[in-house]
């Protein structure tokens, strides 16, 4: 028997993509520590969205191989190539493989000693089941195509016995994810984003069903009618911006232009929280660039906004392009954090006085129906009835409803 640590840096697919792994360690009969504990093997989930993700994955790496015995590095940082990991101590194995091959890569060279454990539990409160990796598309800044390959579906039987499973398991909440969701199509059973999304909302026991992330241009009347339609898919959207101007939209070869944002966010503004992602600093954005980015986040009836610093990406279309200095990227992003700061206590504002749902996945603190976080004094993994108290710089202070 082996012991062994998990971690991943990262999206919520490297998360997925570590759990795997760990579920096939613990079938095989080692035993997992947590806490920071040394163990005998490490198995980290890198990423390589930015610079600033490889260099975290580095070091996680230089650290794990310091308190054990083999390190196995995964995921999408394992797969950029180049030097990246280069130089590491000689206990650590970068696993250059797809996603689908990862588990069985890592576990066979652990050395399995027989199945003690049948069912391995997601070690979090809401379970992150994938349905789809990959992406067929090439935006200029984005290295992920490259990592991770042509989008590819997970079966729908596949799907819903893992939505399932995750249920009798425990899980509240479930949340669908994968690299580019909208691409999901299992064609045999004539499924797509929209019709998985009911056929998962009718799984019992399911409290609630989300989507990680979308594309705008996946944001069809098909799929807002089969959120609304379904009662426990959450009134939350993560939809990415990257730009608010239409020029920085083009030089980014994003297939789409602000005003189609707009227009295709413009029915859920009424009872939907929206966020999103956005980069600042890309080579084509200058002052009017940004500040019409500015607008437009606003005018989308945005909330959070996730700001990455334009990092250029090795194997890219710009990956030799980085005219910004970084003070203009620094000073750029500290602003439109700023604004995403006030447009979230604007909703959190509106919920005083009303009712939600929180689910409780940490010690005081869970997010509500719509993502919005509630500072909350109830037991983790609880799914409770709350009203709004007060507002506060982390989230909305509740009171038992």
């Amino acid at each position: 028997m082996a012991t062994f640590t998990v971690e991943f840096l990262g999206c919520k697919v490297s998360h997925v993509d570590v759990n795997e792994v760990r579920e096939r360690l613990l079938r095989d009969g080692h035993e997992e520590r947590t806490g920071g504990s040394p163990a005998d093997v490490a198995v980290i989930s890198t990423c390589c969205v930015t610079n600033e993700a490889v260099a975290k994955s580095r070091k996680a790496a230089a650290r794990a191989a310091r308190t054990h015995g083999r390190v196995y590095l995964t995921g999408c940082g394992a797969n950029l190539g180049g030097d990246a990991f280069a130089a590491l101590p000689a206990n650590v194995t970068v696993v250059a493989q797809p996603s689908e091959e990862t588990a069985d890569a890592v576990a066979g060279d652990v050395g399995a000693i027989g199945c003690v454990r049948v069912d391995a539990r997601v070690e979090r409160v809401r379970a992150f089941v994938k349905i789809q990796d990959g992406c067929s598309f090439s935006c200029g800044f984005c290295v992920i195509p490259l990592v991770r390959g042509a989008s590819r579906s997970r079966s729908a039987a596949a799907v819903l016995r893992e939505i399932r499973r995750r249920v009798e398991q425990g899980h509240r909440e479930v949340v669908l994810t994968g690299i580019n969701l909208g691409c999901f199509r299992d064609r045999s059973a004539g499924l797509d984003l929209p019709r998985l999304v009911r056929a998962a909302g009718e799984t019992p026991g399911l409290e609630r069903l989300r989507l990680s992330s979308i594309e705008i241009n996946h944001v069809s009347a098909d799929l807002v009618a089969a959120l609304r339609e379904t009662p426990c898919a959450s009134r939350h959207l993560h939809v990415p911006l990257q730009s608010g101007d239409d020029g920085v939209l083009r030089a980014m070869r994003r297939r789409y232009a602000t005003a189609t944002y707009l227009r295709r966010l413009e029915p859920l503004a009424s009872d939907f929280n929206l966020t999103s992602d956005v980069i600042v600093g890309f080579p084509a954005e200058d002052d009017a660039a940004f500040q019409r980015t500015l607008r437009t986040v606003e005018r989308a009836g945005l909330t959070k906004v996730h700001v990455f610093p334009y990092s250029p990406r090795p194997g890219t279309p710009t990956a030799g392009d980085d005219p910004v200095p970084a003070a203009v990227k620094k000073e750029r992003s500290a602003r439109l954090r700023a604004l995403s700061h006030e447009l979230c206590l604007r909703r959190w504002r509106s919920k005083l006085g009303a009712e939600d749902a929180v689910l409780v996945d940490r010690p005081g603190r869970g997010y509500g129906d719509d993502y919005s976080p509630w500072l909350v004094d109830a037991p983790v993994g609880e799914l409770v009835r709350v009203r709004g108290a007060d507002v506060t710089e982390e989230g909305i202070l509740a009171v038992a409803a």
